[in-house]
C-alpha cells in the first residue's frame, strides 16, 4: 500500500484512530485496569442504551439534522408504566413489554404526524416531550410507591440482563463466548472480502487486496479480543445480543434498502427528493416513529439493569445518543453518516467515560471532556466539507 493510499485510509478512518489513541491512554493512565475483563463488560452494559438510541436518533439526523430532545424522558414514563404494570397491578412480564411497545408505538405516530405532516419544528415537538413525560413518569411513580422506586419482576430482568449460557466472572472460560467470537471474526473476514469482490464484479471502486486483508486482520483481533475478555467475565451480556441486533438491522436498512436511501437523499435536498418523487412526508414520519419504537428497547434493557424504575432514569440520554451520532460522523446538517460510524462515536464516548470514573475524575469535569469533544467533532465536520468544496 502507497503512502497516499495510506493517508487517505488515516482520513477515511480518523474518529477510528482516534478511539484507538485515547483507549491506550487510559490504559497507561488508569495502570491497565480498563484493559480488565469487567471493564470491558461494563463499556457493553453501561452504555448499551446510547448504542440502541443512537441507531434512532441517526436516522432523525438524516433527514436534515433533526433530533429527539424526548426519548430520555420517555424512558422514565415507559419505566413507570411497565414497572405499575408488572410490579403494583401483578401483569405477566409479556403483558409489560407489549403495553410498553404499544405505548412508544402510540407516540412515535403521534410525534411523526405532527412533525411530518403539521410542520411543527421537531425540537418543538420533542422538547414538548422532554418536559411532560419525565414529570408524569414521575407522578406516576409516586402515585404508585412510598420510595418513588419500582421493582422489576425476575422474569422481566433476565429476559434483558444477564448473560447468555454464563458462567461465575473470573470463573473458567466461557466456551460458548469464546466460539461465538470466532464464529463473529470468520463471518467478519469473509464479508470484507465478499463486499470487495463484488464491488470489482461491478466496476465500482474497492479497497486494494492489502486494505482488505489489513481490515480483515484488525476487526477479526478485535472482535476475538473483546470476546476473550467477556469469556473471562462469566459470558456473553445478554445485553450485548440485544445491540448487536439492533446495529446489524439498521446499517442493512441504511445501506441495502430503499427506504434507506431515501433518509440520506432527504436529508440531502428535501425539495430535490420530493420533486424526484421520495415522499418526504413518509419519511419524516418513519424516522421519529422509528426513534419512539427504539426508545422502548432501550426502556427495556435499562429497566432490566438497574432491576427498577426511577424519577431519574433517562436522564440526558438523548445527549449521549446526540453526541455519539455526531462523534461518529452524521453530520450535523443531515444527509451524511453510517451506523459504524455512530457505533465508534459511542465506544469513544463509552471509553472515555469509563476512563475517567477509573481516573476518579469529578464528573463535572468528565461533562466538560465530553463538551470538549463534541464540539471537537462538529469542527472537524465542518471544516471538511469545507476542504471538499
Amino acid at each position: 500500500m502507497s503512502a497516499k493510499n495510506v493517508v487517505t485510509t488515516l482520513k477515511k478512518n480518523t474518529m477510528l484512530v482516534v478511539l484507538v489513541l485515547v483507549y491506550l491512554f487510559f490504559v497507561i493512565t488508569t495502570g491497565g485496569s480498563i484493559f480488565k475483563p469487567m471493564n470491558f463488560n461494563a463499556l457493553i452494559t453501561q452504555n448499551a442504551y446510547v448504542y440502541i438510541l443512537a441507531c434512532g436518533m441517526l436516522m432523525c439526523m438524516l433527514t436534515g439534522g433533526n433530533i429527539d430532545l424526548s426519548c430520555g424522558s420517555f424512558v422514565c414514563l415507559l419505566g413507570a408504566i411497565g414497572g405499575v404494570l408488572m410490579t403494583v397491578k401483578g401483569m405477566s412480564a409479556t403483558v409489560g413489554i407489549l403495553s410498553m411497545l404499544a405505548v412508544g408505538i402510540l407516540y412515535g405516530c403521534g410525534l411523526g404526524y405532527l412533525v411530518a405532516y403539521v410542520n411543527v419544528p421537531p425540537w418543538i415537538a420533542t422538547l414538548a416531550g422532554y418536559l411532560a413525560f419525565r414529570g408524569l413518569g414521575t407522578s406516576i411513580l409516586s402515585n404508585n410507591s412510598t420510595t418513588g422506586s419500582i421493582p422489576y419482576p425476575e422474569a422481566f430482568v433476565k429476559f434483558f440482563s444477564g448473560r447468555v449460557f454464563g458462567t461465575k466472572p473470573n470463573g473458567p472460560m466461557n466456551m460458548v463466548c469464546m466460539i461465538a467470537g470466532i464464529a463473529a471474526a470468520v463471518i467478519v473476514v469473509i464479508a470484507i472480502f465478499w463486499t470487495r469482490q463484488t464491488r470489482l464484479n461491478k466496476g465500482y471502486a474497492a479497497d486494494s487486496f492489502t486494505a482488505a486483508l489489513a481490515k480483515s486482520i484488525l476487526g477479526a483481533a478485535v472482535i476475538v479480543l473483546f470476546m476473550y475478555k467477556l469469556a473471562n467475565n462469566g459470558g456473553i451480556p445478554t445485553v450485548l445480543i440485544w445491540v448487536v441486533a439492533v446495529v446489524l438491522i439498521y446499517s442493512f436498512i441504511t445501506s441495502k434498502t430503499v427506504v434507506g436511501r431515501h433518509f440520506y437523499v432527504v436529508g440531502g435536498n428535501m425539495e430535490a427528493a420530493r420533486m424526484s418523487g421520495v415522499n418526504t412526508r413518509r419519511i419524516m414520519f418513519l424516522a421519529y416513529l422509528n426513534m419512539a419504537v427504539l426508545t422502548v428497547v432501550s426502556a427495556w434493557t435499562v429497566m432490566a439493569r438497574f432491576q427498577a424504575s426511577n424519577s431519574t432514569a433517562g436522564t440526558n440520554y438523548e445527549m449521549d445518543a446526540i453526541s455519539a451520532c455526531v462523534v461518529g460522523g452524521v453530520s450535523a446538517s443531515g444527509g451524511a453518516g453510517t451506523i459504524m460510524g455512530m457505533v465508534i462515536g459511542a465506544t469513544l464516548i463509552g471509553v472515555i467515560n469509563l476512563g475517567m470514573s477509573l481516573m476518579n475524575i469529578d464528573a463535572n469535569y468528565q461533562k466538560v471532556v465530553k463538551g470538549v469533544v463534541l464540539l471537537g467533532a462538529v469542527a472537524f465536520d465542518i471544516l471538511s466539507k469545507k476542504r471538499e468544496s
